[in-house]
């Protein structure tokens, strides 16, 4: 499904009845990245998995993006959708757009969860994020699938789930180089760690014990900057915790959400 908001016409999906959660994605990736939660919480949940800005199906402006901006298009799409204060859950990019649209819009989510994400990068990750786009840009988003993978998932899920990593390939490849580079643009800007305690929301922060991508010290700072906030560290997981182990994933996400429902 489709909605225009914020000038841009933003894909989402929308399955199951019941209290409502969204789920944000990573960087490079799109709605498809939730395909293991939505099987399971669909049954009692209304689940809705949002294509970002310049991914998936939502449109790619050319340009840099910000996190203002991806937090608008958040705000906006919910409303014209007319999902109120759903639960929010997002990895990586998703958790960064859940963290700056928390800040920006006061009361928008019932609770909040920040999985495989930061609050704020080092002055150093410039010339990684300015690499990456160099590589996308010349060489074109397949140049930069088999080290995604590499970070994203474990050596053993990809060992052994050759399909599902090859379907997530498929969603790197996929990605318009202007959405990469337009959301690596407002990502590698992120500086929310001194604001956290703002947010009102229950919080959790989720992460892999072997994310490489957002280290667990990334999600360790958010948790110590966030009063109340809870930590789930996923043992056997990388980047993607959600894919690498979804099953623990999942229980984590539905044990908080039930303790403040």
């Amino acid at each position: 499904m489709q909605v225009r908001a914020n000038g841009i016409d933003i894909h989402y999906t929308m399955v199951g009845e019941g209290p409502s959660i969204v789920f944000s994605h990573s960087l490079a990736c799109h709605g498809g990245e939730w395909n293991e939660q939505v099987q399971d919480l669909s049954k009692r949940f209304r689940v809705v998995c949002v294509d970002t800005r310049g991914h998936g199906q939502t449109t790619a402006p050319a340009g840099d993006y910000t996190l203002d901006q991806l937090a608008d298009d958040m705000k906006a799409m919910l409303d014209t959708i007319n999902v109120k204060q759903p639960h929010f859950c997002g990895l990586s990019m998703g958790g960064m757009i859940g963290q700056a649209a928390a800040l920006k819009y006061p009361g928008i989510f019932k609770t909040l969860t920040l999985a495989d994400t930061t609050s704020r990068y080092a002055p150093e990750a410039k010339s990684l994020w300015e690499g990456r786009i160099k590589t996308a840009r010349e060489q074109g988003m397949g140049a930069i699938v088999q080290g995604t993978l590499e970070r994203w998932l474990t050596e053993s899920f990809r060992n052994t789930n050759i399909a599902r990593t090859e379907e997530i390939a498929g969603y790197i490849r996929s990605t318009p180089v202007n959405g990469y580079a337009g959301c690596i643009a407002a990502i590698s800007k992120i500086n929310t760690t001194d604001r956290l305690r703002e947010i009102r929301a229950p919080a959790q922060v989720i992460c892999g014990e072997l994310d490489a991508g957002t280290p667990p010290a990334m999600s360790q700072a958010i948790q110590k900057a966030m009063p109340g906030s809870s930590l789930v560290m996923i043992p056997n997981a990388a980047h993607l915790s959600n894919v690498d182990q979804p099953e623990a994933f999942t229980r984590a996400l539905t044990t908080f959400i039930a303790k403040h429902s």
